[in-house]
C-alpha cells in the first residue's frame, strides 16, 4: 500500500510539470555561416509531450540532403527544490544551400493540446564554395573545422600603463573529442609588462564561435600592460591537440568508432594600439601611474626621544599599474636622521587589472631636542577613466622630540678678530758686519767612515747567511706560507671596504663587491649574476668546508642586510675582520 502511495504522489509531481511547463519549439542550426558546397544541420526541438502533426519549413533556397530524424528524451533531476522534470522530442534535417548570400528558414509548427506552436525564423549566410578534400570524412579536415584556438582581447586601445587582459580559448564542437593538450610556444607579449591570472581548474563553458554552439575552456589568461605607445603585437599560442574523430562507422554495441589525430593549431596574432598619455595637464611630479588610486603618509610616532625610531609610511593603493611605478620621496630636516625605505606590496593581479597597496617605510631617528616639520608630500596619477590626471597632496607632519640634547646654533656670519702681535723681527736691517770661518777639508783615507766601509762586508757575510737560512726555512714552512699569502690578499680585495669605514652604505657596498671580486679571480666566474645558492654549491665542488661556506654566505648576507638597517661604526669594523678572516680560510683550501 505505500508503495502505491509513493508511486501516486510521484506520477502527480510529474503531471503537474508537464502541465505547468509553457511549450516552446525552437530551432537550432549547426553553423550559421558557410559556403555554397557545405551542409548544415537544423534541429527542431520541442519542450512538452503530446506534440502532433510536425510541419517544417518550406527550406526555400536549401535542398534537403538527409532527414527528418526524430528523437525523444526524458530526464529526471533531483534538486534541492524539489524533483525536475525535462523532456525534449526532436525533428533533424540536414541541409544544403542552392545560392549565396542571406538566407532565411521559415518558421516550424506543431500542435500541442489544440494549441499551434511556431518556431522563430533563423537567417543563414553563404558564402562562396569554400575547398572541401575528396574524403570529407578525413579526419585532419574534420579535426579543423571542429576546434578552434582564439585568443580574446579586452581592449585593443588602451593608454600606456593601462591594463587589458588576454584570454586563450579552446573551442571544441560536440562532433570530436580532445583527449590530450600541449603547448608547444608560449605566447610572447613584447612591449608589455604581463603576469599570468590564475586560473582555477578548467571548467567546460558553453558559448558561440562564428555563430555555432561550442564548448570551451580558458587556457590561459594574462594580464598586459603596454609600456609604450604604438603598434604591438601578440605573438600567437601554439598547441598539439589530440582528437578523437568520428570515422563513420559504428562497432557491434552501435558505438561510434573514432580516429585519435594529433595536429598543430594556432591562435591568430593579435594587434594592439596603445594611446600615449595626453600632455595637457600633466603634472611636473608625475612618474606613470596609471589607473585609480589613494594616496597617504603617515607618523608611526609623533612624540618621541632622541635616538627613538619613528616610520613614515608612503602608501598608494587602489587599482593601477601599481608594480610600474615610483613612490614620492620624503624630505626631513637635517637633524631627523633617515635610512633607506623598505618597499612592501600587497597586491593580486585579476582580469581587471592589479589591486592592492605598495608602500615605502622610512625610519627616522632624531638627534637633538625640538619639533621639526615634515613637509607635504603629492603624488600625481592619470585616471584612464575619466582621461584626466589628478593629484592628492598630504598635510604636513610634525616630529616632537622631548628629550635630547640641545641643538646648538653657530652663527656663521659674526667675525672673528684676532689683533696683530709684533715680535720685533718682523722687518730686518741689512747686516753691515760679517764673521767668515776657513772651510776645514777631512781626507777620507783613514778616517772612520774609511774603516767602517772596510769592515762592512765582514759584517754584512755573516748576516747574509743567517737572512738565507731563514728565508730558506720560510720557503719551507708551507701552513705559514699559505697564511701569509692569504692574509696580504685579503688586504689587497679588502682595503676599499676599510677606507669606507663609518660610512654604513659605501662600507657594505665595497664590502660585498670585494667578496665577488674575490670569488671571480680565485675561480675564474661572474659571481654577481649568481644567487648564493649556486656560491654555495661551486665552493661545495672545489670540496671547501660547510663551516667556512657557511661564513662566507652569511658575510654576504649581513652586507645585504646591513644597507637598510642602522649599524654602528664598531659593527662594521666587526664585519670587515669576519670579511677578512673568511678570506683567508677560503684562499687556505682553494
Amino acid at each position: 500500500m505505500k508503495l502505491r502511495f509513493y508511486i501516486s504522489i510521484l506520477l502527480c509531481i510529474i503531471t503537474t510539470n508537464f502541465v505547468a511547463q509553457e511549450a516552446i519549439l525552437e530551432a537550432k542550426v549547426s553553423k550559421n555561416k558557410l559556403g555554397l558546397n557545405q551542409r548544415l544541420r537544423i534541429e527542431f526541438s520541442v519542450n512538452k509531450q503530446g506534440g502532433e502533426d510536425f510541419t517544417p519549413p518550406n527550406f526555400t533556397n536549401f535542398k534537403i540532403v538527409g532527414g527528418p530524424s526524430q528523437s525523444v528524451s526524458q530526464s529526471i533531476v533531483q534538486t534541492p527544490s524539489g524533483r525536475k522534470v525535462s523532456f525534449t522530442q526532436s525533428y533533424t534535417y540536414i541541409i544544403q544551400p542552392t545560392k549565396k548570400g542571406e538566407l532565411s528558414i521559415g518558421r516550424a509548427s506543431i500542435e500541442i493540446d489544440g494549441k499551434i506552436i511556431k518556431s522563430e525564423p533563423l537567417k543563414i549566410i553563404v558564402l562562396d564554395a569554400v575547398e572541401i578534400p575528396k574524403d570529407p570524412n578525413d579526419p585532419n579536415y574534420v579535426a579543423q573545422q571542429n576546434i578552434h584556438l582564439v585568443a580574446e582581447i579586452s581592449k585593443s586601445r588602451p593608454y600606456v600603463g593601462e591594463g587589458i587582459y588576454v584570454e586563450y580559448r579552446l573551442y571544441v564542437s560536440e562532433n570530436v573529442s580532445v583527449y590530450d593538450t600541449s603547448v608547444t610556444e608560449a605566447p610572447k607579449y613584447n612591449g608589455f609588462w604581463n603576469q599570468d591570472i590564475k586560473i582555477n581548474g578548467f571548467p567546460v563553458k558553453m558559448g558561440k564561435y562564428n555563430g555555432e554552439d561550442y564548448r570551451y575552456i580558458v587556457l590561459q589568461k594574462a594580464l598586459l600592460i603596454p609600456t609604450k605607445s604604438g603598434k604591438l603585437e601578440i605573438e600567437p599560442m601554439k598547441m598539439d591537440i589530440v582528437i578523437g574523430v568520428p570515422t563513420g562507422r559504428a562497432d557491434f554495441f552501435g558505438n561510434v568508432i573514432t580516429r585519435n589525430v594529433r595536429k598543430e593549431f594556432a591562435s591568430e596574432k593579435k594587434i594592439i594600439n596603445p594611446k600615449s598619455l595626453p600632455l595637457e595637464g600633466k603634472p611636473e611630479n608625475f612618474n606613470g601611474a596609471v589607473g585609480d588610486f589613494t594616496f597617504d603618509v603617515s607618523l608611526s610616532k609623533e612624540i618621541l626621544k632622541a635616538n627613538e625610531t619613528s616610520q613614515i609610511k608612503v602608501a598608494v593603493s587602489g587599482r593601477g599599474n601599481l608594480k610600474l611605478f615610483e613612490l614620492p620621496t620624503v624630505e626631513t630636516p637635517a637633524e631627523l636622521e633617515m635610512y633607506q625605505p623598505e618597499r612592501k606590496e600587497k597586491v593580486s593581479v585579476y582580469a581587471g587589472g592589479i589591486s592592492g597597496e605598495v608602500s615605502d617605510s622610512y625610519t627616522v631617528v632624531p638627534q637633538y631636542k625640538g619639533k621639526y616639520k615634515i613637509p607635504k608630500v603629492s603624488f600625481s596619477y592619470f585616471n584612464p577613466k575619466e582621461k584626466k590626471y589628478k593629484t592628492i597632496a598630504t598635510e604636513d607632519l610634525f616630529v616632537d622630540v622631548k628629550e635630547g640634547k640641545e641643538l646648538v646654533k653657530v652663527d656663521t656670519n659674526a667675525i672673528n678678530k684676532q689683533n696683530v702681535v709684533s715680535t720685533g723681527k718682523n722687518f730686518r736691517y741689512i747686516a753691515t758686519k760679517t764673521t767668515l770661518k776657513p772651510i776645514e777639508t777631512n781626507n777620507f783615507f783613514k778616517s772612520n767612515l774609511f774603516y767602517i766601509l772596510l769592515l762592512l762586508p765582514l759584517i754584512a757575510i755573516p748576516i747574509g747567511i743567517v737572512i738565507a737560512k731563514r728565508n730558506e726555512e720560510r720557503s719551507n714552512d708551507i701552513v705559514g706560507n699559505k697564511l701569509r699569502r692569504a692574509n696580504k690578499l685579503a688586504k689587497k680585495y679588502l682595503s676599499e671596504a676599510q677606507k669606507q669605514l663609518g660610512k654604513k652604505e659605501a662600507f657594505y657596498e665595497a664590502l660585498e663587491r670585494a667578496l665577488h671580486n674575490y670569488l671571480k679571480a680565485k675561480l675564474g666566474i661572474e659571481t654577481a649574476d649568481i644567487s648564493k645558492e649556486k656560491i654555495t654549491e661551486i665552493l661545495e665542488k672545489r670540496n671547501v668546508n660547510s663551516t667556512t661556506i657557511h661564513q662566507f654566505i652569511e658575510v654576504l648576507k649581513s652586507s645585504d642586510f646591513a644597507r637598510y638597517t642602522p649599524f654602528t661604526a664598531t659593527q662594521m669594523k666587526e664585519e670587515f675582520e669576519r670579511a677578512k678572516e673568511v678570506i683567508v680560510q677560503l684562499d687556505k683550501q682553494l
